[in-house]
């Protein structure tokens, strides 16, 4: 790969005649807040009227395509209370077993810095359409292709577009003023905005590589029975948007699994349509409280996936491992691409299954959820190369409006909302099985495990339920760059197997895609599943303690440090 200067591809990249012009725009201001250490208060309070004695502007991440040093004197220590990356230390990612050594970095990145993303006025939405009814393919196709023509050392390049993810997920970044503390955007409540900025860009930089400023990504529509297909748009060897690197035992017509347990469960070795639909009811509308649904907080210096204080939110663990998984090439040391988080942008069909992901937040917020105001969630910031090959900084609080952004999805309906879990039997048709309480820890790996939880509150008020969810809380220590996936079910005392999300004793899943850090030995995180509407359902919301049985699905062992009900969990504080 050659070597440029931080602007000398604009010299030399050659380009058809198609594309636009590339060059730099110097409408954007110079980043200023991006990079200041907020003011502490002791005495300050949140909307609930708790102390909060540590509020800082959180900087996460250097988007992968480039690296930012301040916009004053470059000086770690100075933003010691910030989540921020070392640009000057960006090394070579973590790389699971079986992977080929690959570089992350960004180039030619040292010397540039950041200024501050101006979210252009839009007169008009750019519309997301499903990728099964996609009226832009000509338009799609030909801005894939400029893309791939780009020379890989280009910011707007396939190459670089897709080692995005790759820096921000195998350990390519360390935190300013935390030396050797890992910065990832998976496992916690950046995963939804960092996504979605993400996919903002790629979105607005294939518009301007086809001059068309309405451009809009489809959005593959899993959550649909028509959409269920690996989108036909992909599967076109002849069409850049192929990829060889996949399942090819799940091409069409075959049906997504959005349950997937590494084996199918349907007909033909399809997906279930009702199963698929009931796990969108469980994962998406029966996750009421914010931070079960988008992840646990990440702040200053955590260090991901290495303590009980992390954890992946509801959309995250499924649908959006699970399709990662299923769309993977099995035969591939790691099911590359879409199967390993360091190499899963390589499939075009990655930004279509994320941009479903983020149709998902927009639809869940819809239900008139509680939103985070936790100023160090409003204040994550990242940095990217926009359309116009400026380097800017973006931070969270301006990605909750997909209108301010300038698009929107097309309105569906939503069948999931129709397919409520049922349980499989009634109380009085349960035997009451005896199970022992198992001691902690315990290594969970190929037998189905049962334990019985002690419940520390029955009989809740409306009022109570409605104000603390309560949740069934998992310690876990696995390998972070092994596949691995478990099902978890309340109150079922036979025929474990099936574990179906059809079925109200269905309590949730825990999965793994592969990936790595700094540490895959002392991988550590929490796994949280909501329990109200299921106790109710299942007439248990009486009953002192609950029968939690673990069956495992596929993957490595995981150790089980600890088993709890929590009613703080998923609420903010």
């Amino acid at each position: 790969m050659a070597t440029l200067s931080p602007l000398s591809f604009l010299a030399t990249t050659k380009v058809s005649a198609s594309s636009p012009s590339l060059l730099p725009s110097s409408s954007r201001k110079p980043s200023k807040a991006s990079h200041r250490i907020a003011k502490v208060s002791c005495n300050s309070s949140n909307p609930q009227g708790e102390p909060q004695n540590n509020r800082r502007d959180v900087l996460v991440g250097l988007g992968g395509l480039g690296a930012a040093a301040a916009t004053f004197s470059y000086n770690p220590l100075a933003l010691a209370d910030a989540v921020a990356t070392d640009v000057h230390a960006c090394h070579k990612p973590s790389l699971p077993p079986g992977a080929k050594p690959i570089a992350c970095c960004p180039p030619n990145y040292e010397d540039k810095e950041p200024i501050e993303y101006v979210i252009p006025k839009y007169t008009s939405l750019r519309i997301r359409t499903p990728a099964h009814d996609y009226a832009d393919l000509d338009k799609y196709t030909k801005a894939i292709t400029i893309m791939k023509s780009l020379p890989d050392d280009h910011p707007h390049s396939w190459t670089q577009q897709s080692r995005i993810h790759c820096a921000y997920c195998h350990n390519s970044y360390t935190q300013v003023g935390h030396k050797g503390v890992e910065m990832q955007v998976h496992f916690s409540w950046i995963f939804l905005p960092f996504h979605r900025w993400y996919l903002y860009f790629y979105e607005r930089i294939l518009g301007k590589l086809i001059n068309d400023p309405t451009f809009a990504l489809p959005f593959w529509n899993w959550d649909a029975p028509e959409g269920m297909e690996m989108p036909a748009i992909f599967t076109d060897r002849r069409s850049p948007l192929y990829n060889a690197l996949r399942n090819q035992n799940h091409l069409p017509p075959t049906l997504v699994d959005l349950n997937w347990n590494g084996r199918s469960t349907g007909v033909d070795g399809s997906g279930d349509v009702e199963a698929n639909l009931a796990t969108m009811y469980r994962q998406v509308y029966e996750v009421k409280r914010p931070l079960c649904f988008y992840g646990k907080p990440y702040r200053a210096g955590d260090k991901p996936l290495s303590g009980s204080g992390n954890g992946s939110g509801s959309i995250e663990l499924v649908p959006h491992n699970t399709v990662h998984s299923w769309t993977g090439d099995k035969t591939q040391p790691n099911i590359e691409d879409m199967g390993a988080l360091y190499s899963a942008a390589r499939d075009p069909i990655f930004y279509c299954h994320h941009a479903n992901i983020d149709r998902m937040w927009s639809v869940w917020k819809s239900f008139g959820r509680e939103d985070i105001t936790d100023p160090d969630y409003q204040n994550a910031s990242y940095v990217f190369y926009d359309e116009n090959l400026n380097l800017v900084t973006v931070k969270n609080s301006d990605a909750f409006d997909t209108k301010k952004l300038g698009y929107d999805y097309k309105q569906l309906d939503l069948p999931w909302l129709k397919y409520k879990p049922t349980p499989r039997r009634t109380k009085a048709q349960r035997h009451g099985r005896k199970v022992k309480k198992l001691d902690l820890p315990f290594t969970l790996k190929d037998k189905i495990v049962s334990t019985v939880v002690k419940r520390p509150q029955t009989n809740r008020s409306q009022l109570e339920k409605d104000e603390k969810e309560e949740s069934l809380v998992f310690t876990l220590q696995f390998d972070r760059t092994k596949h691995l996936k478990f099902d978890v079910l309340i109150n079922e005392e036979e025929d474990y197997k099936w574990a179906n999300p059809k079925y109200r004793e269905f309590a949730g899943s825990f999965v793994n895609v592969s990936h790595a850090g700094q540490d895959p030995g002392a991988t550590e995180t929490t796994f949280t599943v909501g329990i109200t509407d299921l106790l109710e359902q299942l007439d248990a919301d009486d009953d002192d303690t609950i029968v939690v049985t673990l069956v495992p699905q596929y993957g490595d062992q995981v150790i089980i440090k600890d088993i709890k009900i929590s009613f703080e969990e998923c609420r903010l504080r």
